[in-house]
């Protein structure tokens, strides 16, 4: 007994020898939260809180306030109203239904209006169990509290960390009050969650309604008979657990009722009060103390019993708490397997954009190089246009001179001669030399004259006039350069005489360009870039070295050279293309009868 004395003494502690039965003011606040904007409405919150306040009613409190679906300035003002109720009271119960939760060890109770979208919003959304502690701390025999708050918490799934090492426990967690008597009971044990079950009020519910309110039951023994209810009816899934401690006398809720006489005290009371201590406890202390003092029995044997659910109650947090080790390890190399993934694909992108930069620095220059070759060819073309205009302008000088000169030998000669002078002019008197240098610049511009013009009407420039007459469909005299000539010329806008160009070469606009081949091709009869046949030792080998030797010195030879070869052009209205077999550049007959130029002349 001395060892089992030291225990109560070490573990029960009785602040005060003697309490009434009855406490003289009793008064309860319950709460029952359903009907949350951020999660799914919960079924029984309701319901319980008004079985429970039903059940406080009948029990005799003197006050049972009753609040339903309590957003969190409402809570804070329920508990503050409630706090200044319980400084002159005896008893102060509090019951709370709805969702709680655990954040780093303490226990937050959710209003309806919490949203919690990531960790550190409890703090300011949810209410710690203190903060009800402190309203119940006033009273002076008896601070209760009843936490149906262990349901499976839906704002933890969808909760974003903002510490990854901030742990988010699943139901309630442990919690041992500072002041004497005061009971904290939760409806499941710390660490799981409690059952809403099939009917309108939750199994924990129904059983404090039942056992709670009888006459003389100790709330230890009362709360012993709750759990074994629970654990019944939630198929030993649920069990409930109470918190903190109480003095050696009994304390119901409601008083037990005068016994006139009763039986002789069982000797095995003392026995079972202490089996009943050590239980409230729950302690592996309590249990040994226990089996110092009592080491055989009934309850001995019950006491070893819990001291193998607690040896496996360690054994469960110890495994829960190298899983929780665990798995905060995977998150940390989760963590730096993507920061080192991002850093490579940070690399990659950098990589990326160096690459792009470079390839848009090569499209730049190449943009700028282009630039630069349009901008010489404006200028080239400015320059060309340029010499166009000023040759132009002294084909309009010439003209506007022959034209003033003209108006002035009409005026003087009469008509007759005017008239004889349009028919035929005579042979001996040769036109005037800025009307011929004008008339031979628009027979370049045409196409039909190649070189330099003067004042001078030669065989050249009677030869082109023909090839005008020719290609032109006209008719004038090739030995005389007078006006009409000259406004025939103006009257074309482009090339009238076709452009024959050496073999080797082809027209390109107004001008023949040499037709370059790829290594391994040549030019060929018909003027066209074609492979150049593999060589083999034959018997003719050495002829066909010379012809393709002297072919390779034809085509390299300049264009003056080419002409005097064979494989020549000749372009007309239809295109250009090479000489006929057979056929060579010459006068024909119709065009040298008028000294014409070249065409195509076949045997």
């Amino acid at each position: 007994m001395n060892v089992f004395r030291s225990f109560s003494v070490l573990i029960f502690v009785t602040l005060f020898a003697s309490a009434p039965a009855q406490a003289e003011k009793r008064v309860a606040l319950v709460i029952g939260n359903s009907a949350y904007k951020s999660a799914p409405k919960l079924a029984n919150p309701v319901s319980d809180a008004g079985l429970i306040g039903g059940m406080l009613k009948k029990a005799g409190f003197d006050t049972v306030d009753v609040k339903q679906d309590l957003n969190a300035p409402e809570m804070r003002k329920a508990l503050r109203e409630f706090g200044a109720r319980a400084r002159d009271a005896d008893v102060a119960v509090i019951y709370y239904a709805g969702h709680g939760m655990e954040v780093d060890g303490t226990n937050y109770l959710i209003p309806i209006d919490a949203a919690l979208e990531t960790d550190t919003d409890v703090y300011d959304e949810a209410l710690p169990i203190d903060r009800v502690l402190v309203s119940i701390e006033p009273a002076k025999q008896l601070r209760l509290v009843i936490l149906d708050a262990c349901r499976d918490n839906p704002f933890a799934r969808t909760m974003k960390r903002t510490v990854a090492s901030r742990a988010i426990g699943r139901g309630l967690a442990k919690v041992e009050p500072s002041s004497p008597n005061t009971m904290i009971a939760f409806a499941a044990k710390a660490g799981s969650t409690a059952s809403d079950g099939n009917s309108q009020n939750s199994p924990f519910a129904v059983a404090l309604a039942d056992h709670l309110p009888k006459p003389g039951l100790d709330l230890r023994k009362a709360f012993g008979f709750v759990r074994d209810d629970v654990l019944k009816a939630t198929g030993y899934k649920q069990e409930p657990y109470v918190y903190g401690s109480l003095g050696g006398d009994d304390l119901p809720l409601v008083a037990a009722r005068p016994i006139v006489a009763g039986p002789q005290p069982n000797p095995q009371d003392n026995v079972r009060k202490d089996y009943e201590l050590a239980l409230q406890a729950g302690l592996r202390e309590a249990w040994e103390a226990f089996l110092q003092a009592y080491p055989d029995g009934f309850y001995a044997n019950l006491a070893r019993v819990q001291l193998k659910k607690i040896a496996a109650e360690e054994d469960r947090m110890a495994a829960t708490e190298k899983a929780r080790l665990a798995e905060q390890d995977k998150v940390r190399l989760a963590a730096e397997r993507a920061q080192k993934a991002e850093l490579e694909k940070a690399a990659a992108a950098a990589k990326i954009a160096e690459e792009a930069r470079i390839a848009a620095e090569k499209a730049r220059q190449v943009e700028q190089a282009k630039a630069e070759a349009a901008e010489r060819e404006r200028r080239a073309a400015e320059a060309a246009a340029a010499k166009m205009l000023a040759e132009k302008q002294a084909i309009d000088k010439a003209a506007s001179e022959a034209a003033a000169k003209r108006a002035a030998d009409k005026q003087a000669a009469d008509a007759e001669s005017k008239r004889v002078a349009a028919l035929s002019a005579p042979p001996s008197a040769p036109p005037s030399g800025d009307l011929v240098k004008t008339v031979q610049l628009e027979l370049r511009r045409v196409g039909c004259m190649k070189d330099e013009a003067n004042s001078e009407w030669s065989e050249t420039a009677q030869r082109s006039l023909t090839l005008f007459n020719k290609y032109a469909g006209t008719k004038f005299d090739a030995n005389l350069a007078n006006a009409d000539v000259l406004d025939a010329l103006r009257a074309k806008p482009g090339r009238v005489c076709p452009l024959v160009c050496n073999r080797g070469f082809r027209a390109d606009g107004d001008a023949c360009a040499k037709i370059a081949c790829r290594a391994g091709y040549r030019i060929s009869d018909d003027n066209e870039c074609e492979k150049v046949p593999d060589r083999k030792s034959v018997a003719t080998g050495g002829a066909s070295n010379r012809r393709d030797e002297e072919r390779r010195r034809t085509e390299s030879a300049p264009a003056a050279q080419q002409a005097k070869s064979s494989g020549q052009m000749v372009c007309t209205n239809a295109g250009c293309r090479p000489l006929r077999p057979g056929c060579k550049l010459g006068r024909s007959p119709s065009v040298a009868i008028n000294g014409g130029g070249l065409t195509e002349v076949c045997d």
